[in-house]
């Protein structure tokens, strides 16, 4: 699961106001080499929660993007190339994700995160 996903990601139990931004409790990550696109880095930053962002990929051992950002950080190519690695290329291969009020894990497994809800949650 790319981190992209993650910051996407929310806990919808009900009752749950703040389920927003998932723990990630780690097992296994994976970095994969994806084609770099500037055009869509710039277009995504607009919709990526930074300090989600920030945390999830120190998270992964990754320290290298700035705690503050601002629009202006856009026209530089090494900052794109931070951004890119930290969206696209960190992968949560298995593990968890937890919510932030609950508690409870929702794991992943090969990198695929089952956010199905039990009965007595919905």
């Amino acid at each position: 699961m790319r981190l992209l996903t993650h910051n996407m990601l929310s806990c919808n139990i009900k009752g749950v106001t703040n389920g927003f931004p998932l723990g990630l409790e780690i097992v296994k990550h994976e970095v994969k080499e994806v084609e770099f696109n500037s055009d869509f880095i710039r277009n995504m930053f607009v919709k990526i929660e930074w300090k989600a962002l920030v945390d999830a990929a120190k998270s992964m051992g990754y320290e290298e993007l700035p705690e503050e950002v601002d629009s202006s950080m856009l026209e530089s190519d090494e900052f794109l190339k931070r951004f890119h690695h930290a969206l696209l290329e960190l992968h949560l291969e298995e593990g968890a994700l937890v919510c932030p009020e609950t508690g409870r894990k929702f794991p992943v497994v090969k990198g695929i995160p089952n956010m199905l809800l039990n009965e007595d949650e919905v």
